[in-house]
């Protein structure tokens, strides 16, 4: 519901482009499209400027009944008769017919992923995986793999070509040549390439989502995914801090180049983001320690519990290497500084979500795996919670607050409600900043019926019940003038709440590893380093991921940590010449030292 880029948010929704043609509407049917992201059917937008509705359900899957002499299955066309498979008109013969989430009254009853697992009737078969593919044009400018589009540079016609011919192993190899964890991305990315799929613009885009983690989980079901140990190795050790996206990404691509990698995370378990930071229904966390487990099997050593700058000295850690990689995200969050907000209930998302998953790591006997004390648990079980903040973050705790049974939830957002369409100024191929219905808001409609989220609203004040805690918060309505918000007088409201969680964003990396350092920052104290070059004002030492973009998607930290990698590499082969340099040099010298025949 926000309209930030997908550079700054990733809250899923499905384009609707406007001013498209009359002729090209002409040309192809505009059929029902379904966000993939959100989950929600979006009916396309009439002439007459009517909006997407949110709709959460099950929606025709094509059976594989029909088939010809030579088994090859017919499936259903936009005319409605049932011929072989092509992929020649595929998206002229096709409707897209994206994989929807489990149902919101059976994902809420557990922590399970909200994607249909196999043997689920909501689960695509191969065939439709084929279809879907079909609709690829293979433009000759696939807008969708380019920076506007796919952040890692993906080869999308081409894997998808490679699914449409059933070959999955060389469609895995294709995907892994731009995106270190496609199972990562395929889960929680927004989906910016369907965003600008050439086929949208007058139609519905290819599931290209869909596709991808098809891909990779169908490689990790058949073990055509295994550790890649490196021949040989260089002699230059590197040190990375901090282990999500970005952190894994470089911690990769330098251990595939021959150096020796030592990845530092300040957590009890290795994952940053993609383990505390994005809930388990949306990422299971076992597909996280797989990914892991196999960087581990290739070579790269993890070190948990390593606080850098505090309980490891940042020095040493630069003696002991020949260059450092700093990949630590913006971890301090965007406080809101209003009278009440000491008061006990009051949390930071990470904390909220953090707390919730550590709890979920419990084993069987009942102890916590990550020593979190039961304690410091945050629930929202038969409260009335709110949210400020919108985006991916302040929908994952909605979410959260829906399977802990919360009594009521409430988003709050300062913005307006995005329009229903792109409007003039969010022109193709442009990440489509419309509003949609995410997942946890399509659930909160399904048990409360209603949608839970408010715009335009600005939180005064934190109220009080006598004893410390929170028991609800003032609001008042704002316009947003060129001057920013703008209270609205006498518009001053009051909402009950037990918790309230704070989800508007984070400003910068933690502050005491960059002084340690004397590192160099922006005006908006992240990290000072040129993209491309990566390189921080302190010889051997590169930034890279959100701690020098500020807040952003996995799918750029996956980007940014691969240039760290080449960034990383394109100093040491310099540093290891010139030591080979003056190594020979000083053979040469010593050697003009001997007696002379």
């Amino acid at each position: 519901g926000s309209t930030k880029t997908p550079e700054e948010r990733g809250n899923p929704t499905m384009m609707l482009t406007g001013g498209i043609r009359q002729s090209a509407r002409r040309t192809i049917l505009r059929t029902a499209t379904r966000a993939q992201s959100s989950n929600s059917h979006i009916k396309g937008a009439s002439n007459a400027g009517k909006g997407p509705i949110g709709m959460d359900g099950k929606h025709e899957i094509w059976r594989e009944g029909i088939y010809d002499h030579d088994n090859e299955p017919k499936v259903k066309r936009r005319d409605g008769t049932y011929q072989s498979i092509e992929k020649l008109r595929g998206f002229l013969s096709y409707e897209r017919n994206a994989e929807p989430y489990r149902r919101p009254l059976d994902r809420i009853m557990d922590w399970g992923e909200l994607n249909p697992v196999e043997g689920d009737e909501l689960h695509h078969s191969p065939v439709e995986l084929k279809v879907q593919a079909a609709r690829c044009m293979d433009c000759g400018t696939p807008f969708c793999q380019t920076h506007t589009g796919c952040p890692v540079n993906n080869l999308i016609p081409e894997w998808n070509n490679l699914v449409y011919n059933g070959q999955w192993r060389d469609a895995i190899d294709r995907l892994h040549k731009t995106n270190n964890f496609p199972e990562f991305t395929g889960r929680v990315c927004p989906a910016p390439c369907e965003g600008s799929c050439v086929a949208g613009l007058v139609d519905s885009p290819v599931t290209i989502k869909n596709i991808e983690y098809a891909i990779v989980d169908e490689a990790w079901k058949n073990g055509y995914i295994t550790p890649r140990i490196p021949k040989e190795r260089t002699g230059m050790t590197v040190a990375v801090v901090g282990s999500g996206p970005a952190g894994l990404a470089a911690a990769d691509q330098l251990n595939q180049m021959g150096h020796k990698v030592t990845v530092y995370e300040r957590a009890d378990r290795i994952g940053g983001l993609l383990m505390y930071g994005i809930p388990n229904m949306k990422l299971e966390k076992e597909t996280v320690e797989r990914r892991v487990n196999l960087l581990r099997e290739e070579g790269i050593e993890f070190v948990t519990n390593a606080d850098i700058g505090r309980n490891v000295d940042v020095n040493e850690l630069r003696a002991n290497n020949d260059a450092v990689a700093l990949c630590m995200g913006a971890t301090k969050p965007r406080d809101l500084p209003v009278p009440g907000r000491d008061l006990k209930g009051v949390h930071f998302a990470m904390e909220f979500l953090t707390a919730n998953q550590k709890r979920l790591l419990m084993t069987k006997e009942g102890t916590l795996e990550s020593k979190w004390e039961k304690e410091n648990f945050i629930t929202a079980a038969g409260k009335d919670v709110i949210v400020i903040g919108g985006g991916d973050t302040g929908t994952d705790c909605i979410g959260t607050s829906m399977r802990h049974r919360c009594k009521s939830v409430t988003n709050f957002e300062l913005m307006p409600q995005p329009p229903m369409s792109r409007a003039p100024d969010n022109p193709w191929p442009q990440w489509p900043r419309v509003f949609g219905v995410d997942y946890g808001h399509a659930e909160v409609q399904a048990v409360f019926g209603e949608d839970p989220r408010v715009y335009s609203v600005l939180t005064k004040e934190f109220i009080g019940d006598g004893n410390g805690n929170v028991k609800g918060l003032v609001t008042q309505d704002v316009e947003i003038t060129d001057k920013g918000p703008k209270a609205i007088e006498g518009t001053e409201r009051e909402w009950p709440a037990d918790l309230v969680v704070l989800s508007m964003g984070f400003v910068s990396p933690e502050s005491y590893i960059v002084e340690e350092l004397g590192l160099d920052t922006d005006q908006r104290s992240n990290i000072q380093a040129v993209y491309g070059d990566f390189r921080t004002n302190v010889e051997g030492v590169f930034a890279g991921g959100d701690c020098r973009r500020g807040q952003s998607l996995v799918v750029w930290a996956i980007n940014e940590g691969r240039g760290v990698a080449d960034a990383c590499n394109e100093y040491l082969q310099s540093i290891r010449t010139t030591d080979t340099s003056i190594a020979a040099g000083h053979v040469q010298n010593l050697s003009s030292l001997s007696p002379k025949m």
